[in-house]
């Protein structure tokens, strides 16, 4: 009976201040759609940089005929230079730390790089000004930088290339848009709190007469409190629920059907699984934010 009258009042409150609660609703919605939207995104960047990690190169460019660094003053790598670089590759220091060595002649990468540029450029460009290359595949990509420093200004070696360097700046403009969902999060989130806490007080202030009457028959705070915070927290369901379908909407056409079909140098996209694991974060954060803005708003009007 009591729960019965409990879950009668809170329904009246939602009745009564409809307009409010369809703010707390939309503002919830919007605001936990970024929530989810950026442990998304993060989740994405984390598995890019896994699966680029895993595959990235280093590649130890040799001089060429028409390098032009200070370490290619004699012009093409010789077969001693050549014999240098792969021999300190197979060194006790540096051999450790490399999982591969592929290495790329000028031929091959004459054919690399007709197959890239097309036909029509093959009479422009000569196997001689191609660069021969040492591609080293690391056990672990953070010790990079010990390839990168064994080879820089060695005779024969034109430059020494990160591939991973390439994505950094794909990684850091995805990491500040997350920060960008996080903060827009952040405020909506704010703007949804004082919403519940406003649509909280409004309720209380319309039923002030029958919060007397309880208070006279001697009901206890807890009683008349819980209504109120019921209110909040089931706009705020409803506004999670729909974020939530926002999100696995988001993934499944907008990641799995539209982008992974055309953003194909992306090989690792966010899945359906891993929109579910957000589902219950996105509740959660809307239920627990809801109960606490509409308990502590309720508490401060009672003591009034």
């Amino acid at each position: 009976m009591r729960l019965g009258l409990i879950l009668s009042e809170a329904l009246t409150g939602l009745r009564r201040n409809a307009s409010m609660v369809i703010s707390v609703v939309l503002v919830t919605f919007i605001s936990l759609t970024f929530v989810g939207a950026a442990i998304l995104m993060q989740s994405q960047i984390g598995a890019m940089r896994e699966y680029w990690e895993g595959r990235a190169q280093i590649a130890v460019y040799m001089c060429s005929e028409v390098s032009q660094t200070e370490t290619c003053v004699d012009g093409v790598a010789n077969e001693e230079q050549l014999a240098f670089v792969e021999s300190e590759l197979a060194s006790d220091t540096l051999a450790p730390l490399i999982a591969d060595v592929r290495f790329e002649d000028r031929d091959e990468a004459y054919q690399k790089t007709v197959d890239l540029v097309g036909d029509d450029y093959a009479s422009v460009i000569t196997p001689e000004q191609m660069n021969e290359v040492f591609w080293v595949n690391l056990k672990d990509q953070t010790q990079s930088t010990v390839i990168v420093e064994a080879f820089q200004g060695v005779k024969g070696v034109e430059e020494v290339k990160d591939q991973l360097e390439y994505l950094d700046p794909l990684f850091s403009a995805l990491t500040i848009a997350t920060y960008i969902a996080v903060g827009i999060a952040g405020l909506m989130l704010i703007a949804a709190v004082l919403l519940i806490a406003t649509t909280i007080r409004l309720s209380a202030y319309a039923r002030r007469k029958e919060i007397g009457i309880m208070r006279l028959v001697g009901a206890s705070n807890r009683f008349i409190q819980t209504p109120f915070v019921l209110e909040g927290v089931f706009a705020a369901v409803i506004g999670s629920l729909l974020a939530s379908t926002a999100v696995l909407l988001g993934v499944h056409f907008g990641v799995q059907e539209y982008l992974r079909g055309r953003v194909t140098f992306i090989t690792t996209w966010v899945t359906m699984q891993d929109a579910l694991l957000v589902v219950p974060i996105i509740v959660g954060i809307g239920v627990v934010l809801a109960a606490l803005s509409a308990g502590f708003a309720i508490r401060r009007w009672l003591r009034a």
